[in-house]
């Protein structure tokens, strides 16, 4: 998968060091739908339950948010799709919606 400017990749770092690494905890994964187009997360986190997965696709999203206005990037139209390890859509967020702007 490719990363444009490592945003989602720094993204999914910065929330993977705030999961919980426990055995027995349910993965999500945060696939990005962006212009037509589809990133698979084919890795995933272990997270307590799906709210938190929507938080932190929330603060992901903001983070991306804000590094894409610093270099001067358009900031809308994608969104997260959380699935779990089923392939069961959880929820979506938008990034638009992550930073108050729908």
């Amino acid at each position: 998968m490719k990363f444009p400017l490592g945003t989602i990749k720094f993204a999914k770092s910065w929330a993977i060091s705030l999961a919980m690494e426990e055995d027995g905890l349910p993965k999500y994964f945060f696939h990005v739908r962006r212009r037509g187009t589809f990133e698979e997360d084919s890795e995933g986190i272990d997270l307590p339950s799906p709210e938190q997965a929507c938080e932190e696709a929330i603060a992901a999203a903001r983070e991306i948010v804000a590094e894409r206005i610093r270099m001067g990037q358009p900031a809308n139209g994608d969104k997260f799709e959380i699935t779990t390890e089923d392939g069961t859509l959880v929820t979506t967020v938008s990034f638009q919606s992550a930073v108050g702007l729908d």
